[in-house]
């Protein structure tokens, strides 16, 4: 990960048109190739970002070091830095990955256990099918034999949404799996998470997670 902290301004050309007059702010370039911009507050969530796959190509405008962030879509960030006040790359190596609460982790058992509610005909391949950028949820197929990614969140907000679209990309390279679309599921959708889930071809489920339990008592009552 490469860590700058600098007086910068900030310039989104894509979809729209996007301006962060200058300020110091910190800037992260991690190995997943993500570029994202950060002020001091607002929590985690950075001004701008750009998600992988990008180019960052560093150039000089006078006294001024310039970014230019190119996605494949051809949308760019370019960041130009008036001030570096801090600039240093640490290795952070392999992340062990998030641990999932009890709600979570028994969210995706449950759901991998009956695939049958996300539609009918489609089964699972495996839990946790590994990526390099970590494990996805569920990897299954739908009824025409289509694979399918499913991140599965208690709330689901546009973080979720925009890990699931890291994890299509990667898996859509694979020839053995590709095409692979993607499926959103959690208890709760916000409502930006599924309007740029829809934008992304993203599917979105909601589940009841009492539901889905009461399924498995009745289920053990049976037997």
């Amino acid at each position: 990960m490469r860590l700058v902290i600098a007086r910068c301004s900030v310039d989104y050309a894509g979809r729209l048109t996007a301006h962060l007059p200058l300020a110091p702010r910190l800037i992260l370039v991690k190995a997943d190739g993500s570029v994202s911009v950060h002020a001091d507050d607002r929590a985690y969530k950075p001004l701008n970002w750009m998600s992988p796959p990008c180019t960052v190509k560093e150039s000089e405008d006078g006294s001024d070091s310039v970014w230019t962030v190119e996605n494949k879509a051809g949308e760019k960030l370019i960041i130009t830095m008036e001030e570096i006040l801090h600039d240093s790359s640490h290795e952070l190596g392999t992340d062990p990955g998030l641990i999932k609460d009890g709600v979570e982790a028994h969210l995706q058992e449950l759901l991998a256990d009956r695939m049958e509610t996300l539609g009918e005909g489609w089964t699972l391949i495996r839990r946790e099918y590994p990526t390099a950028i970590g494990p996805v949820d569920i990897l299954g197929r739908d009824d025409t034999g289509t694979t399918v990614a499913v991140e599965i969140k208690r709330r689901g907000e546009i973080d979720g949404v925009e890990q699931l679209t890291r994890y299509l990309d990667l898996l859509n390279r694979d020839p053995r799996l590709a095409p692979v679309k993607g499926v959103f599921a959690a208890q709760e959708i916000k409502p930006q998470a599924r309007v740029l889930a829809t934008d992304r071809g993203i599917g979105c489920v909601t589940l009841d997670y009492d539901s889905l339990r009461g399924i498995e008592d009745d289920r053990l009552r049976l037997f």
